[in-house]
């Protein structure tokens, strides 16, 4: 193939600007990994109660789809009976059935799934939840095949039982379930889609930002082949699928348009532009195939910009395509796959969608479809003959746009197509077990990854590995008494109904129990026991973030009743180690040294609060060092000045915990520093809360500095850090504000 010419320009020539492309091959990688006791695959047990539910959910589609619902409920008990073996040890679908849509299938995948992902997280190791993910697309693979014999066993089971008897009910039903045989794949690929669609919503509703929190953005990349609309289909042939995600492309070795001529062609056409030698392997070339993208790259998906030399480069791409498929004899099935889309739910299936797209640029093929289209009698042949004639009148910059709309769409299809062949071969390296003697033996040899919901797992002892405390310190406590018994109002009924009132309901949903309550203070506690992934420290930021929050909006109650506000410090202290216990009486009381860091961390420092104010700082939490580090090592709590005026501070082994919980990103906000050469350093975090319940928090970390204690001027800055979990909205506000405007440009 000849070489694209120079573009001709009014003033000389101007060279053609090479092309940037990327390159991407699709994987799933399960290295690392146990391989199950035949040494070949890895050995999987799903949720027996999920397995269980889901074939029935899987049938119950394939009734809806397929129309059989009036026939199945035509079964005897007798011969429902005798179908029970088919069901491969699960119950056999319910009688009769029930509507089942989205709403009843997401639930189940998603609790499955993030049981798999909390499964990865305990081991620390995401391939876990990548294994889970390929078992399950596997499972409802094998599934979808599966109900689907099952049922059309059934049906022509209940037929044997009307011959002879009841002729005219018997016709209806063997048409109807003769319908359904012919009709596999349109059935198949229905419920395929409808179980695609609600994978792909629990991904981006929980999973991504849950994978996120807890393992960081590691392996996006292999999890975008779960997210790929050919996941069920068997070879990506469908033409009423790649109608509607790509473009139709023909199916018969005599289609010109068939998927390996345009793959040679499209090749063909990399080469010429001498991006690669005519000796470059095909896996190069494979690799710019697969990023959809390329084709902006390229042609300017078919509307280059003229202005700019990039877009005259394009410009001159765009030409060379179009003529090379034009000489391939391409371009009318081009334009003719873009024409059929709206036709296929006018005259499909009565006429077959490779059919009716070869009718609008064949005149031979043109004459079957009217024909067929004249028997059935309610149709009409208009839209059809418009559709004919935009083939036929489109001609220059519409053309050339079509050429480029269908590189494109021809590259994400050859990137979904090579997602499943990856896919495809992750499927093979998994053994779903299916009976009892192999779950033990598998599972004596150390060799069965188990993906159990909650209910379905052994009770363990419950042993306390772990665990952290939150401290509530309400700030001058007796001035807020005495100004409210001065008003001749109730301290007890104020603090009770705007703090620890409020405050109770938020426990049982972080996990959280209270340790004791002082008059102005309230201790948690959040115990994490052996094998939980309990996320401990991130959820007790969440817990500190959402009280001050509450207190927050009490405060403005209070201020428009004329009532003193809320002042609060939080503390949060984590311990590698179970707390103890002295008994007084019957009740137990708490020892643990973070009870007592937890006082500290929750304290402020009346001598610094005016400091702080006048500031008019974002941060509620700051620590300064009064004495060089060599004077502070006898007394060390003497030496630090402490501010936490409505702040949350972290202590240091409850930061470098949270970095093991959850995915902590460096972020930057345009905020002010102390004395102007603070370097504190931001990081954001989403914290799973709930399945598809998530909240963020923002962190800083920052140097003490060492401070005069009478001018409060700088001395220097220690290498020792402090913790925040910032409370003030403005830090989250900013945050979102930059995010936003980061997605707009």
């Amino acid at each position: 193939m000849p070489r694209i010419p120079i573009f001709r320009l009014g003033r000389g020539s101007e060279e053609i600007l090479p092309p940037k492309l990327a390159s991407y091959i699709p994987e799933v990688s399960l290295e690392g990994l146990q391989l199950g006791v035949d040494n070949l695959r890895h050995d999987v047990l799903l949720s027996p109660k999920f397995t269980e539910q889901v074939r029935r959910q899987i049938a119950s589609l394939i009734v809806r789809h397929g129309g059989l619902e009036g026939v199945l409920a035509a079964e005897t008990p007798q011969q429902y009976g005798t179908l029970g073996p088919l069901a491969r040890g699960a119950n056999p679908v319910s009688r009769p059935f029930s509507k089942v849509g989205p709403a009843d299938l997401k639930p189940l995948l998603s609790e499955q799934h993030v049981a798999a992902l909390n499964r990865a997280k305990a081991a620390e190791d995401l391939g876990i939840d990548l294994l889970a993910r390929v078992a399950i697309v596997k499972f409802l693979r094998t599934e979808l095949n599966s109900q689907f014999a099952q049922l059309l066993e059934r049906g022509r089971a209940m037929l044997k039982s009307y011959e002879g008897v009841r002729q005219q009910k018997a016709l209806e039903y063997r048409e109807r379930v003769a319908a359904f045989q012919v009709a596999k794949k349109i059935i198949l690929r229905k419920a395929g889609q409808e179980l695609f669609r609600i994978l792909r919503e629990i991904e981006k509703e929980t999973l991504a930002r849950m994978r996120r929190s807890l393992f960081g953005e590691g392996r996006e990349a292999q999890y975008q082949l779960f997210l790929n609309p050919l996941l069920f289909n068997d070879d990506g042939g469908d033409p009423y699928l790649n109608a509607e995600h790509y473009v139709m492309l023909g199916n018969y070795e005599r289609d010109p348009d068939r998927f390996s001529n345009v793959r040679s062609i499209t090749c063909a056409f990399l080469r010429s532009l001498n991006l690669a030698p005519a000796s470059e392997p095909d896996a190069k070339l494979d690799g710019w195939l697969n990023v959809p993208e390329n084709a902006q790259e390229l042609v300017g998906a078919g509307s280059p910009d003229e202005a700019t030399p990039e877009g005259r480069s394009q410009k001159t791409r765009l030409t060379a395509w179009v003529d090379l498929l034009e000489r391939e004899k391409i371009m009318e099935s081009v334009l003719a796959s873009y024409e059929v889309v709206p036709l296929l739910a006018e005259y499909s299936p009565r006429v077959n969608a490779q059919q009716l797209k070869n009718a609008l640029i064949s005149r031979e093929e043109r004459m079957r479809v009217e024909k067929l289209i004249e028997e059935h009698g309610k149709l009409s042949c208009e839209t059809f003959y418009s559709a004919t004639a935009r083939v036929a009148g489109c001609r220059g910059a519409d053309r050339a746009r079509m050429a480029g709309r269908f590189l494109l769409d021809f590259l994400r299809y050859h990137r979904d197509l090579r997602r499943v062949e990856a896919l495809n071969g992750a499927l093979d390296a998994v053994n779903l077990v299916a009976n009892e003697k192999m779950r033990e033996l598998s599972a004596m040899n150390g060799t069965l990854y188990e993906f159990l919901l909650a209910e379905e797992q052994k009770p363990a002892e419950e042993k306390i590995v772990r665990h952290v405390i939150i401290k509530a310190d309400v700030r001058d406590s007796s001035r807020l008494t005495r100004s409210l018994l001065e008003r001749d109002l109730n301290p007890a009924s104020y603090f009770s109904l705007n703090f620890y009132g409020p405050v109770n309901k938020l426990l049982s949903k972080y996990g959280a129990r209270k340790v004791f309550l002082e008059g102005d203070a309230i201790i948690l506690a959040l115990l994490e026991n052996e094998g939980d992934v309990s996320l401990a420290v991130a959820r007790a930021c969440v817990l500190a973030r959402e009280m001050m929050e509450i207190v927050r909006g009490y405060n403005q109650l209070l201020e428009r009743a004329g009532l003193p506000s809320l002042e609060l410090g939080i503390g949060i202290s984590f311990q590698d180690s179970a707390p103890m216990y002295l008994m007084d009486g019957e009740q137990r009381i708490m020892i643990s040294d973070a009870l007592n860091e937890s006082d500290r961390l929750s304290a402020c420092n009346k001598r610094v609060r005016k400091a702080i104010e006048s500031m008019r700082s974002p941060f509620n939490v700051y620590a300064f060092q009064t004495v060089s580090d060599g004077d502070s090592a006898d007394h060390p709590d003497d030496s630090f000045i402490r501010y936490n005026l409505n702040g949350i501070r972290l202590s240091e082994a409850a930061f470098q915990r949270l970095q093991q919980e959850i995915s902590l990103e460096p972020c930057k906000l345009d905020l002010p520093a102390l004395w102007g050469s603070e370097k504190f350093q931001l990081y954001s975090a989403l914290v799973p809360v709930d399945n598809d319940i998530f909240r963020r928090i923002i962190l800083r970390s920052s140097h003490i500095p060492q401070i005069d204690p009478q001018t409060f001027s700088l001395k220097q800055w220690t290498d020792r850090s402090y913790y925040e979990v910032c409370a003030n909205p403005t830090v989250y506000t900013m945050l979102e504000s930059n995010a936003a405007a980061g997605s707009k440009n």
